[in-house]
């Protein structure tokens, strides 16, 4: 019996339910929203937990009004909400409007923009969102003795936690092949779209081959016998359930011409291993994909850690370009991404840094031992001490 895994999120969970009427958690299913909630709970004999999932939390909502006025004063949990009882939302917001106090309700739900969609017009003004993604590194390296199990084990099974805490790799890859299955065929029906599995699965496929790289529309619908607008939509769908990260080009004044096209990724790396088939970690250090698998699950792991910056990349067609931008007002922070213990800075880098002016950058790399000095405004580092260092920017 694996213990609990403190979550980078409960502090903020536990303010907002005390600051807002209405907290929603979001994110993907099985990233551990139950759990956390659960925790959060644990010891306030004023709470209710329902999950809509099971027929007897169902039938306590059979008249809604009633029950909630039962319960008013009890914090009143309620899991998949935005699936199976989207029509509570307008109830929601007239009880709130009725009594603002704090903590009244607690939403789980699965998807971003179908919460957003359903509940943001009704609940405006009411609700906080939070987003909890799976397990990221900075929540689970005190737990492992050793780098390789650090972040190999997590670079390579992904971060949701039944693949993660699985007692073999088999049992892990098992798993994830399991939630491919299973969000093909119950969760995107679920939440109202009628696709066909198989062509979902084509192009999830295919976006785990474009990881890291630029998203054309266009090629990948003539690849799936599609038009571009379905692509795009398909895109779309995946982005607002967790499943893809689009990070988007820089928008700066510049003189120079940048690229226009977003980059793609799949956000959880065991899933990527997973729909490429790649069997071992071995095998992923052979796999053309290697250096973007690394790539993709640093800028989960930084964003995770500054929720609060904007997002971007830096790319000109003359292939001057950076991985990863952070701005926040004023401040802009800067991320190469190396899979290479000795990382190759092409010869255009220090013109990069010219011309976008980062307050800091760092050269991301899977090295155990203390970063170095690269330049006036760059080190070289691992993840574990670019987190640390992060720390100083998130007020």
């Amino acid at each position: 019996m694996h213990t609990y895994i403190p979550r980078q999120l409960e502090g903020d969970l536990l303010n907002s339910i005390n600051r807002n009427p209405v907290t929603a958690l979001i994110g993907p299913r099985q990233c551990g929203k139950s759990t956390l909630a659960r925790r959060v709970l644990t010891g306030r004999p004023d709470a209710l937990f329902l999950d809509l999932e099971l027929p007897s939390d169902l039938r306590r909502l059979a008249d809604p009004e009633f029950f909630f006025n039962e319960n008013a004063d009890k914090l009143i949990c309620i899991d998949e909400i935005q699936v199976v009882k989207p029509d509570l939302f307008p109830l929601i917001r007239a009880l709130v409007d009725r009594d603002r106090r704090a903590g009244r309700f607690l939403l789980l739900g699965s998807a971003s923009r179908d919460m957003i969609r359903r509940g943001g017009e009704t609940l405006a003004g009411r609700i906080h969102y939070l987003e909890l993604t799976p397990f990221v590194w900075a929540e689970l390296r005190s737990g492992e003795k050793s780098m390789k199990d650090r972040f190999r084990k997590h670079w390579w099974r992904g971060g949701f936690p039944p693949a993660y805490l699985a007692g073999t790799e088999g049992q892990s890859a098992a798993w994830r092949r399991d939630l491919i299955q299973d969000y093909l065929y119950r969760d995107i029906p679920r939440l109202g779209f009628s696709i066909p599995a198989s062509s979902l699965m084509r192009f999830w496929t295919m976006i785990a081959h474009y990881h890291g790289g630029l998203f054309n529309a266009s090629k990948i619908g003539q690849s799936l016998d599609v038009s571009h607008n379905t692509v795009r939509k398909y895109l779309d769908i995946m982005e607002q359930s967790f499943m893809a990260r689009v990070l988007r080009p820089l928008e700066v004044n510049l003189k120079k011409r940048l690229v226009k096209s977003p980059k793609v990724y799949v956000r959880d790396s065991g899933i990527l291993h997973s729909l490429l088939e790649i069997g071992t970690m071995s095998d992923l250090y052979g796999h053309p994909v290697f250096g973007a698998s690394w790539e993709g699950w640093c800028i989960e792991q930084i964003l995770s850690a500054m929720p609060l910056w904007r997002s971007g990349f830096y790319r000109t067609p003359s292939g001057e370009e950076l991985d990863l931008i952070l701005e926040r007002g004023r401040k802009r922070l800067a991320f190469e991404i190396k899979a290479s213990l000795s990382p190759h800075l092409s010869r255009g880098f220090p013109g990069t840094l010219d011309t976008l002016k980062p307050e800091r950058v760092w050269v991301v790399c899977p090295m155990e031992e203390k970063g170095y000095a690269n330049g006036p405004r760059v080190r070289v580092v691992g993840i574990g001490e670019c987190l640390d260092e992060l720390r100083a920017y998130k007020g």
